[in-house]
């Protein structure tokens, strides 16, 4: 089965399936129409601050503020920051995993193996180049909590199915290596350094030629 796992999942193992819609009463979808739209509106606001301030200037309060809601009605749908950044990464997320289960090639289905690693990794930065702050603002807070989150099983499953499909040797620890070379605060840190999103763009090129060659 054909899994998209994104950071809210509540598990490695949750299928991929819409979800399951029920016969509601009148009362009870009016509700739910309004949660949703407090949750966009909720979600409008903070990619608005994002774009224009920055991570750091999201606070609960100045949320609910730019929303037009109660600043319980943000705890009740998102909880803390972690989970808000969480959810704006969301799409982002499902759109890149769409894209290279069953998108077009070469990032998806269809391509070579080195050429579908290579196109994961100019993905990956593209998305690092446009959520970068908020990639970051999201991160476990220890360093090792990473590597159990769903986004990451997601993308290393990808990675080393591609790399047995190259024969590799030691696919499992080769596609932690390869996404570490992909980490958003690696790619900002080259950046912050001169690097253009190309240049890295060209590096992680390089190097998946060289490892498959």
């Amino acid at each position: 089965m054909v899994r998209i796992l994104s950071p809210t999942a509540p598990s490695y193992d949750a299928p991929v399936r819409p979800p399951l819609e029920l016969p509601l009463l009148p009362g009870a979808r009016a509700e739910r129409a309004d949660a949703a739209r407090n949750r966009a509106a909720i979600l409008e606001a903070a990619d608005r601050l994002l774009r224009d301030h920055g991570a750091e200037a999201i606070t609960m309060d100045r949320l609910a503020c730019q929303a037009g809601v109660g600043k319980g009605t943000v705890f009740r749908r998102f909880g803390d920051r972690a989970s808000l950044f969480h959810a704006l990464l969301d799409e982002s997320e499902r759109r890149l995993q769409e894209g290279f289960i069953r998108g077009p090639a070469p990032l998806g289905p269809g391509a070579p193996p080195a050429e579908r690693l290579i196109a994961f990794g100019h993905a990956l930065i593209e998305l690092t180049s446009e959520r970068g702050d908020l990639w970051l603002a999201a991160q476990p807070p220890a360093p090792a909590l990473r590597y159990r989150t769903p986004v990451h099983a997601a993308y290393t499953a990808h990675v080393e199915y591609l790399l047995r499909e190259l024969e590799a040797d030691h696919p499992e620890y080769l596609a932690d290596v390869l996404l570490s070379a992909l980490a958003p605060e690696l790619i900002l840190h080259e950046v912050d350094r001169g690097m253009t999103i190309d240049d890295c763009k060209d590096a992680w090129e390089d190097l998946v030629t060289r490892l498959v060659a």
